[in-house]
């Protein structure tokens, strides 16, 4: 573990006390879990301000709230494979505690916790920065942690296309455990596709996934010129002479005036 955290314990019941639940014995992780939780944050939020010197508070709020949520721990914990090394009860064995998400995601948090303590600040946010450089390296900062709902809709409207529109079309199974099934409409783009959650709001989503796919290859597959609106041509017939208005003179209400016919020679 000392190996592929890249840190050596002076003192190893550190690291010990991190690997070890609750239910294995008295001398548990949770105190350190608390402590690492803070030096995470702090560290996570900044690598973020050094790295994105463009972005505004709430979008750094946003990637950091997602880069330490459980389930990125837990994807570091994986890679990691810290299941081998945790220290749990027979129960927690039996139930395949070795394997939930909540557990090896607090058990990493209380690793960072123990090598502040063992060696400090440096140690710790050095350990974190191995983890999370090389996830920064390959994710998109204005989507990362937005759902394909507000993906959608920031797509649409940087090409200004109106909204989605959804619907519930149907629900399925027993009044305790429905399912919702969603259309999603973009009839600008001829998109009608439907998702399927456990609640309106899963159902949405889903559906707002696969809307968003569907609409992104749309616009690939158009030609950009076929994208452009035509002008609008409309012609005045004023004393035999036809004036073209573009679509700058209809918006504005005016017309190019045609010259006043000349008067007949008596």
């Amino acid at each position: 573990m000392q190996t592929r955290l890249g840190y050596t314990f002076q003192d190893a019941g550190l690291l010990q006390q991190a690997l070890t639940h609750r239910s294995h014995s008295s001398l548990h992780n949770e105190r350190l879990e608390f402590l690492g939780d803070s030096v995470l944050n702090c560290v996570v939020a900044n690598i973020l301000y050094e790295r994105y010197t463009t972005i505004d508070e709430g979008d750094l709020s946003r990637l950091r709230a997602n880069l330490v949520k459980q389930q990125s721990l837990f994807e570091i914990a994986q890679k990691l494979e810290l299941s081998q090394f945790l220290r749990l009860g027979e129960g927690e064995l039996k139930s395949g505690g070795f394997r939930r998400p909540s557990i090896l995601a607090d058990t990493l948090e209380a690793i960072l916790g123990a090598i502040f303590l063992d060696g400090g600040f440096e140690p710790a946010a050095q350990a974190i920065r191995a983890f999370y450089i090389p996830i920064l390296d390959t994710v998109d900062p204005q989507t990362l942690g937005k759902d394909a709902k507000t993906l959608l809709q920031e797509f649409l409207q940087s090409r200004k296309i109106s909204l989605p529109l959804y619907n519930v079309v149907a629900t399925h199974g027993a009044a305790h455990s429905q399912e919702f099934e969603i259309e999603c409409q973009i009839p600008k783009l001829g998109i009608k596709l439907f998702g399927r959650g456990g609640s309106r709001r899963a159902g949405e989503q889903a559906a707002a996934k696969l809307a968003l796919d569907a609409a992104q290859q749309a616009l690939l597959k158009t030609p950009a010129a076929a994208r452009k609106p035509k002008p609008r041509a409309a012609q005045l017939k004023l004393a035999g002479i036809a004036t073209v208005q573009t679509d700058d003179d209809l918006d504005a209400g005016q017309a190019t005036p045609a010259p006043a016919p000349k008067a007949a020679n008596k």
